[in-house]
């Protein structure tokens, strides 16, 4: 690419409105088809179904499930089926790197060889100057 910054931060905004533009305008289709086909919101797994004129349309529904981790815990105990939580759950540690970069080194050291890092792609964000 030979463009200038200006450009480029031009030509990525005028990217960024026509991708938002697209996934607007496909997420209203998808809306419509749903609705033609009559699958329901809460409709978990696949359905496929094929029109006259040769498309197929597979459908997969998915639920996301929040776990209150305390809570579930609190139940198990209350009902005597804690020893199921492992086999029901996966308990998934999560770094507090507030807290990380707030405690001692002599803490945290040791903990680094069971902790992968690796880079992520960066985000922009760029607005027009009014």
């Amino acid at each position: 690419m030979n463009l200038d910054l200006s450009t480029a931060a031009g030509e990525w905004i005028a990217a960024k409105d026509a991708e938002r533009d697209a996934v607007e305008r496909r997420r209203l289709l998808e809306n419509h088809m749903l609705s033609l086909i009559g699958v329901a919101e809460s409709m978990e797994g696949t359905e496929t179904v094929d029109t006259d004129d040769g498309y197929k349309i597979r459908i997969a529904g998915r639920m996301n499930r929040k776990v209150d981790a305390e809570r579930v815990q609190e139940i198990a105990e209350a009902e005597g089926t804690g020893e199921h939580l492992a086999r029901l759950f996966r308990w998934k540690p999560e770094l507090n790197l507030t807290a990380w970069k707030n405690t001692d080194a002599t803490i945290t050291d040791p903990l680094l060889s069971g902790i992968t890092t690796m880079p992520s792609r960066a985000s922009f964000t760029i607005t027009r100057g009014e």
